[in-house]
């Protein structure tokens, strides 16, 4: 792979890593699927020889095979590369039975997912979901002690909304949040966004491909295997396809203006928003891993930019894009 990518800076927090980062939940979870172990690990190896530096797992993907998965890829390339992980669950017989970011459990999971991915410290850890049985205070101050013993580098959010963002980093600074957006769900434009940017946090953007929608790869008889959570996405079921058809038309017209690929152009617009932005999309390809990165080299005009945000804020998206009360971002 020629393109070396950039780095960049997540906030005021002094963590620098790849532009593009890699999304590894798809690898064992999430899809219905569960990918060769092998050539995941060559994918990932790939990824660190294409110049990713940042990658992204959790201990509920799988549960726990994608950790490993993502600690037997890295293990050669230790102090390299920087690893983020989640913590924020109760599991039992290997299913996730609720959330849970009792400091105790933070604890535990620390000390767990540093054994399963092979490292001697997190570089980010996240809290995966927003858990309203335990104060934010709480779980800043469990990861704050983390930091301190130096089994924790930086400390994450996700999906949280702008309140908890606040109370959490007035305890411990929050170094990123990581939410949903992409061009055709950009909530976070309203009040998460400005408020990252005062606080100096860095955002890192999921599914900035849409869940696979802005590729171009799906058109509007696509459907999934029930195993495949996709499958529960409101604005990805059989009728909102079609409409939302027209965010696929708009990438791919600007894809062939600047020769290049409609996901590539997804993942360049995000890229192009904030210099604070490292979105991470996910793929178990070789050759959509390699064409991701290839956005990393895209650039825009001012006029280009705009153009692209009239002509997207003229489609109306049809259908959440969960199913149920998970399509709000949680803010207590």
């Amino acid at each position: 792979m020629e393109t070396k990518i950039q780095k960049r800076k997540l906030g005021n927090s002094g963590m620098e890593v790849s532009a593009i980062g890699l999304g590894c939940m798809g690898m064992s979870f999430g899809y219905g699927t569960i990918s060769d172990e092998k050539e995941m690990i060559a994918l990932i190896r790939s990824a660190v020889e294409g110049g990713v530096t940042f990658f992204d797992t959790a201990e509920v993907y799988g549960p726990y095979i994608n950790e490993e998965l993502v600690g037997k890829a890295l293990e050669p390339f230790k102090g390299k590369v920087a690893i983020a992980t989640k913590f924020g669950f109760n599991f039992q017989d290997g299913i996730s039975t609720g959330l849970n970011s009792r400091p105790e459990n933070i604890r535990k999971v620390a000390e767990e997912s540093l054994k399963r991915l092979r490292i001697e410290a997190i570089d980010l850890f996240y809290q995966h979901r927003v858990d309203l049985n335990v104060p934010i205070e709480d779980v800043a101050g469990a990861v704050k002690d983390l930091i301190q013993e130096g089994k924790v580098k930086h400390f994450g959010l996700s999906e949280a909304g702008v309140q908890v963002i606040r109370r959490a980093h007035a305890v411990q600074s929050v170094t990123a949040l990581q939410s949903e957006y992409s061009l055709w769900w950009r909530e976070p434009e309203d009040e998460i966004i400005p408020t990252l940017e005062e606080l100096g946090i860095g955002f890192v953007p999921f599914s900035p491909l849409g869940k696979g929608f802005l590729t171009g790869k799906m058109d509007q008889n696509t459907t999934f295997d029930s195993k495949d959570f996709r499958s529960t996405v409101p604005r990805l079921s059989p009728e909102n396809l079609k409409a939302n058809m027209a965010f696929v038309d708009l990438v791919a017209a600007f894809a062939q203006r600047k020769n290049a690929t409609p996901a590539q152009i997804a993942l360049a617009w995000v890229l192009a928003q904030k210099p604070w932005f490292v979105p991470i999309p996910g793929t178990t390809k070789l050759n959509r891993l390699q064409e991701n990165l290839g956005a990393a080299v895209i650039e825009f005009t001012a006029d280009e930019l705009q153009e692209i945000n009239i002509l997207s804020s003229k489609i109306a998206v049809q259908g959440d894009r969960y199913s149920g009360g998970s399509a709000k971002m949680i803010n207590r």
